[in-house]
This record gives structure tokens, C-alpha cells and sequence, in this order.
């Protein structure tokens, strides 16, 4: 990655109409506003499915796309829905949070409809397009189709709560329900289509504008998803498909009983003895989708943390091997000629021991450097900018960060103090410390910056996107209509000039007539 800027904003957390921001012409004008000012990195969160909490992180799946980033306008303008119906729903009453209760209750039956007029009225070079993107989907994308059909018709109830004959996938069920639901299981087929097309469409026009997409890959999947329903065999569970252990941390200073996450865990043997066939092809999929995917949890590639289904808390837990630079050379392997460099940034936030830091030296991949966790230790805290190296990417805080304003607020006084030293902001007025935060940043060595949205904006504690262990009131928050503003844009602009990252003017390809 050459030295560049960037910024991170989920795409729930655009601006536009329906509630929550989508792949509608109000992302297009965000990279827009990217290019003009001088970004070259546009990071987002994962466009999984979300279920319950809400979490990008607990998808229903890792081959699918989230319904709620499908551009209802769009489809309007191809006369599959009436602009008078989507503004007669009620979408939730602040543009500044998303409801998602709201979004659960009207968007999917928004899509039914649209699809109902697809069947009905679409022209011919509509379903020919569509027959031709349907062939080029994964083939656990339409796994995902019918297990949501199932989940649909099970009142949403996690695939553990399903009758045997579909939550073990046996053959006479599976056969039954797609014969009485091949209906439903097209829809969401159709779903999955028209996100795909629309996703490949923004992309592209990001990456002919010059400006490059960093996505996200959780590390675990959902224990209610269609990866632990279909492939039983990939996770530890019993013969019943039951979790025998699951995942989580260790009790620590913050969490006394450390943190259940409850993800399934990886049977790693079985992985290496497929080549680990289904990883590989989740990195095909995952990364038809990103430019560079930030590999969420990369300690666990090294060592992971292991907790009985049973218990309560994480306190029972124990380390055990995970797969090592076996897995990273066969992903290797399986890009030879694709990449020259595979395009991975490693999460390595957290406890890193020495095991750790061997691996991320070995895989040379670039991993993560955080401000807000820099000024509470000693000159050798490695999140200090000037203990960086050129091989990492710098970010003021992440989507489990405070933004820079609420975290200035609560530093006690000679951790603050530290960090104004530091930076040489004895006389900055205590409103614009952020901006000295967001240029030590943008100053250090580091060949990449990544700075969120609401950092530049200066927002408070309102702008959180995730509390970590706190499972209600994430991921909501929305960037307004004009925030982005020329003012804005044109010190962003100046900020990455000034630090030599401003964004390279890219070779506009030519068009086929």
C-alpha cells in the first residue's frame, strides 16, 4: 500500500432516504467527495446480512449481501416499485439513527414487491441480464437462500429451534420445502442478485475515480448462519450439530469474566486436511467484493481462545493452537498470479504475544496502529506514532472507539496531559484538540491513514458506532446531508497534501462503446 489516506464509513452510515444508507446516489456522491478530497481509501464494515443486535460482525451469512444496502430508488426507476409507496412507509423519524425496527418491519416486504412487479412487467434485456448475473453467483450464496427461505418460515427462530428433518438437512425435508417454497427461496435469490449488481456498480465507479474500497472479514461466523447450518463438519460440534465449545476472551482488567462472544469454533484439523477448501472459497468471494479486507481477529489464526458451550461466562476458557502460516501459505498459493501481495491488512489489536508478532512478521501483511490507545504506558507503547513502521495502518480509532472528541473528554488528567505533551498542544483551544489528534496521524510514518468520519467531524459520544459487550444501540449512526461540506472537504484535502498523501490521479480506463 503506498502512502495514502483514507476514510472509514460504514455504508449504513450514509446519508439518503428509507432509514439507513444503502448503495443509493447518495454513495456514488461520497466517493465523489472522497476523490475531491484527495482520499484514496474508502474502509467500510462487512455487507453481511444482519439478524439480531444488528451486528456486521454476526452475519446470517459470509457469502451474502445485507437486503437493507439495496438501492429501493433504483429499482423504483425500473418501474418495479412506486415512489408513492416508499414514501408512505414509515422509515423511522431521525435521519441521524437508523431504526432498525423500522427497517426490519418494511424493507423486506418492500423487496417482495419490487420483485412481484420484476416477474410481472420486467423487459427482456432485464431478465436476460438477470439470468446471466444469477449464473455468476456463489454457490453458498444461494445455500444462504434457502436457509433464510426456512428462517422465514420458522418465524425467524435460529436454525438449533428448526425440526430435525430440516435443522440436519435431511434429504425428504430439504426436497419438501423447496417444492412448497421455491417461491420464497427465488425471492431471496433475486435479493442476493440485485445487491451484487448494484455493489459491483458503486465499486466500480470508486475504483475508476481513483478511489480504493477496504472492507471487512469477520473472523468467526454466527452460530445462528447458513456457514454452521450447511457445514457442520467445519466447526466443533457434536454429532447432534450442537456447539461443543465456542468462542470469546479471557478474563482481563476490563471484563472480570472475560467475554463470551458464543461463535462456533473452527474444527482447524479438518480445515487443513480440505487444503482448507472453504476458507478459500470465502476469500474468492470476499474479495470479488473489497480492494483490501482488513482480517478481523488475526490472533486467532495464531492461538485461540476456547470456552465449553455450556458455560456461563469466559472464566473456563483455555488457549489452543489455530492454523498458523500453514493457512496464510496455502492462501498464498491459491492467489499465485491474482496478487502480487495479497491485498490483507491484519486486526492485530489486542494482547499480542511473541507468537503473534512472529506470524505477523512472517505474512509481512500490514497491520493496525490506534491513537486512542497510545498515551496510558510508558515512550515503548507501540501505538505511540513514533514506534510506527511504514508497514501498518494508522487510525485515529475504529468502530469500537469512542470518536476522538468523547475520548478527549474522558482521559484522566495525566494521561491527557501525556497526550498534549505529546503533541505539542499546549496552546491548541481544548475544541480543536481532535484536529491535532487527526494530524499525528496523518503525520506519522505509517504508509497508510485511516481516519472516520465522525473523528473529522469533531462529533461526540452521539456518534458511536459500537460499544463493544453492550448488545443494544449500535450501529446506527448516520452522517447528514451537507456535513461533508466544501469546508470540510477542502482541509481534508489540505491535511492529506500537506503529509503527502493526497490521492494519485488514476488512469481512467476506456470505455467499450
Amino acid at each position: 500500500m503506498d502512502r495514502a489516506c483514507g476514510i472509514l464509513l460504514p455504508i449504513f452510515s450514509l446519508p439518503g432516504n428509507y432509514g439507513i444508507g444503502c448503495f443509493s446516489v447518495k454513495a456514488y456522491e461520497f466517493v465523489d467527495t472522497l476523490k475531491k478530497a484527495g482520499q484514496t481509501y474508502w474502509q467500510i464494515l462487512p455487507l453481511g446480512p444482519t439478524g439480531y443486535g444488528d451486528s456486521p460482525y454476526q452475519p446470517f451469512s459470509s457469502f451474502a449481501g445485507n437486503p437493507y444496502f439495496v438501492d429501493l430508488d433504483e429499482l423504483a426507476a425500473k418501474g418495479w416499485l412506486k415512489e408513492s409507496d416508499l414514501k408512505a412507509l414509515d422509515w423511522g423519524k431521525d435521519p441521524r439513527y437508523v431504526d432498525y425496527g423500522k427497517i426490519w418491519e418494511n424493507r423486506e416486504k418492500t423487496l417482495k414487491k419490487a420483485y412481484g412487479s420484476f416477474l410481472e412487467s420486467a423487459s427482456k434485456e432485464d431478465r436476460e441480464t438477470y439470468e446471466e448475473e444469477l449464473k455468476k453467483l456463489n454457490p453458498e450464496t444461494e445455500t444462504y437462500c434457502l436457509y433464510r427461505a426456512i428462517k422465514n418460515s420458522q418465524g425467524g427462530k435460529n436454525w438449533q429451534e428448526w425440526e430435525d428433518g430440516l435443522r440436519l438437512r435431511k434429504p425428504e425435508a430439504m426436497e419438501g420445502f423447496r417444492m412448497a417454497h421455491r417461491e420464497d427461496i427465488d425471492f431471496q435469490v433475486w435479493i442476493q442478485v440485485m445487491f451484487r449488481r448494484q455493489w459491483k456498480m458503486l465499486k466500480k465507479y470508486a475504483n475508476v475515480h481513483g478511489i480504493r474500497i477496504i472492507g471487512d472479514l469477520p473472523i468467526y461466523v454466527s452460530q445462528d448462519s447458513a456457514d454452521a447450518w450447511a457445514h457442520p463438519e467445519l466447526f466443533c460440534f457434536d454429532k447432534d450439530g450442537r456447539p461443543e465449545t465456542v468462542a470469546g476472551c479471557p478474563p482481563d482488567y476490563f471484563s472480570p469474566d472475560g467475554q463470551l462472544w458464543g461463535n462456533p469454533l473452527y474444527d482447524w484439523k479438518y480445515h487443513k486436511k480440505t487444503g482448507y477448501v472453504w476458507w478459500m472459497n470465502r476469500m474468492d468471494y470476499t474479495l470479488e467484493l473489497y480492494d483490501y479486507v482488513r482480517l478481523d481477529h488475526f490472533r486467532g489464526f495464531d492461538e485461540y481462545y476456547s470456552i465449553p458451550a455450556s458455560a456461563r461466562n469466559a472464566k473456563e476458557g483455555k488457549w489452543l493452537p489455530g492454523p498458523g502460516m500453514d493457512f496464510f501459505k496455502t492462501m498464498e498459493k491459491h492467489f499465485k498470479g491474482r496478487f502480487d501481495d495479497l491485498p490483507i491488512i491484519a486486526e492485530d489489536l489486542g494482547l499480542l504475544t511473541d507468537s503473534v508478532l512472529e506470524l505477523l512478521d512472517d505474512t509481512d501483511f500490514p497491520g493496525m496502529k490506534v491513537l486512542e490507545f497510545a498515551f496510558d504506558s510508558d515512550s515503548r507503547n507501540l501505538y505511540l506514532p513514533h514506534n510506527y513502521v511504514r508497514n501498518c495502518v494508522a487510525y485515529t480509532g475504529t468502530h469500537d472507539n469512542a470518536p476522538l472528541c468523547a475520548w478527549l473528554k474522558e482521559l484522566n488528567g495525566s494521561t491527557r496531559l501525556h497526550m498534549i505533551r505529546y503533541q505539542g498542544g499546549e496552546h491548541t483551544p481544548e475544541h480543536d484538540l481532535f484536529w491535532d489528534c487527526i494530524r499525528t496521524v496523518l503525520g506519522s510514518v505509517a504508509d497508510t491513514a485511516i481516519i472516520p468520519m465522525w473523528d473529522y467531524l469533531g462529533a461526540g459520544k452521539e456518534a458511536r458506532v459500537n460499544t463493544p459487550s453492550s448488545a443494544h444501540g449500535n450501529w446506527r449512526w448516520r452522517l447528514l446531508q451537507g456535513e461533508f461540506n466544501d469546508n470540510l472537504v477542502w482541509h481534508c484535502g489540505m491535511l492529506a497534501e500537506i503529509y503527502s498523501r493526497e490521492r494519485k490521479a488514476p488512469e481512467v480506463p476506456k470505455l467499450k462503446k
